[in-house]
């Protein structure tokens, strides 16, 4: 049951089903010290957070919402959003309010943990699973475990630019990420080097095909169309083209040694893009170098984690 997992990856599974069923599981679980789900129904004027527990009544209180929320560090954002979501904890005590039993749960106490046995366990390069919890200009912000959040900076989502994280992610969305270092307990995060590289992407298509593609900027010398999340090419100039737009393009030229696919444009289709999941290319567990670049291009764009 202790598996370091993203809020929400316990829940419906038959072991935590079975503690959260009845008081006497709940004492159970206590005593084994296991890790447990539930969904958050309110957040009470004192921001301690009540969790629907099919046996009853749970409480989390405002000191144990998170880590953080006790020293300020955390803001009470943190807990006041739980609501309507679910959220892990730890059992601390089992009391009779009013005739009626009631369970004190720990929300800091199961990030603790996740803290010390698993996020200070990793290191750099390290591939991991996450889920997209917001979205700013400037970032996503993904649960890495037990409502652990850390930050995948926009620039780093993806080689192909973009001009915010709603054209890769959806909140509640399951992604991967690699560890770009761990800092005082604060996990940084990338995602573009497991999109793969130039040479992966490009080896889908072929000079004279036309394709499907999503323009992400118009400059005065060209537009920048993206055909796949990692690969980008220069379609010459067109009037009444936006940014966001779907078009269909004639690839000319695929140039492996200038990193270059050179297109024209053939039409706008009246239809949003379509929202599609990420593509990976790693399958390890953990890499310790990525390089985007063709073997024969003179330009490097690599990422060394070690």
């Amino acid at each position: 049951m202790n598996s370091y997992k993203p809020e929400g990856a316990l829940f419906n599974t038959e072991l935590n089903q079975k503690y959260i069923s009845s008081f006497d599981a709940l004492a159970e679980a206590k005593e084994k010290n296991i890790t447990l789900e539930a969904r958050v129904s309110v957040c009470d004027n004192s921001h301690n957070l009540i969790v629907d527990l099919p046996c009853g009544k749970g409480i989390i209180p405002r000191c144990e919402g998170a880590i953080g929320i006790e020293d300020g560090s955390t803001r009470d954002i943190a807990i006041i959003s739980r609501v309507n979501k679910i959220v892990c904890f730890k059992v601390t005590d089992i009391k009779i309010i009013d005739g009626a039993s009631c369970a004190f749960l720990s929300r800091k106490l199961a990030q603790e943990e996740c803290t010390a046995y698993y996020i200070n366990q990793l290191s750099s390069g390290d591939i991991i699973d996450s889920k997209v919890t917001h979205l700013e200009q400037f970032g996503c912000f993904v649960d890495i475990c037990c409502g652990v959040s850390s930050l995948i900076p926009i620039d780093l989502i993806s080689v192909s630019r973009i001009s915010h994280p709603s054209e890769r992610f959806r909140v509640g969305e399951n992604i991967r990420a690699i560890v770009k270092s761990v800092e005082n307990g604060r996990v940084f995060l990338s995602h573009k080097e497991l999109l793969g590289t130039w040479t992966e992407n490009a080896s889908q298509f072929n000079t004279g095909e036309t394709v499907s593609g999503i323009v992400r900027s118009v400059e005065e010398y060209g537009i920048f169309v993206e055909l796949t999340p990692n690969l980008a090419g220069l379609a010459e100039p067109k009037p009444g083209i936006s940014p966001g737009q779907q078009v269909s393009v004639f690839i000319k030229a695929l140039i492996p040694e200038k990193m270059k696919v050179k297109l024209v444009i053939v039409d706008v289709c009246e239809e949003n893009p379509k929202f599609q999941s990420a593509k990976y290319y790693i399958t390890e567990p953990h890499i310790d170098k990525w390089r985007y670049t063709p073997e024969n291009c003179q330009r490097i764009i690599e990422t060394d984690f070690t």
